[in-house]
């Protein structure tokens, strides 16, 4: 007898002895306790994992946005900050030959 007919059997003679005992009923106690062992089985079963919808990816580049009326790029170190100025660069001046 496997484990899962003698967990039927428990279970046809529980719902046999909470109708109190009634005589010619086996096979509807039968049936119900297959019905309810089937569903006990499923709800102990793993259920398989859903996955997330990945998220839209972002894009590196940013497209140019104008600000204030002049056009500016966002850097990529900011995130989205617009850079309005540049700095200067440093001038390096070279030695004179003599």
């Amino acid at each position: 007898m496997t484990s899962n007919e003698q967990r039927i059997r428990e279970l046809a003679y529980e719902i046999w002895q909470s109708e109190g005992c009634p005589e010619g009923q086996q096979e509807r106690h039968w049936q119900m306790a297959c019905k309810l062992a089937e569903a006990e089985l499923q709800a102990s079963a793993p259920q398989p994992r859903t996955r997330k919808p990945a998220a839209p990816r972002k894009s590196a580049a940013k497209p140019v946005e104008a600000v204030g009326g002049a056009a500016a790029e966002t850097t990529p170190v900011a995130k989205g900050v617009p850079v309005t100025e540049k700095k200067p660069r440093a001038t390096r001046t070279r030695p004179t030959a003599s």
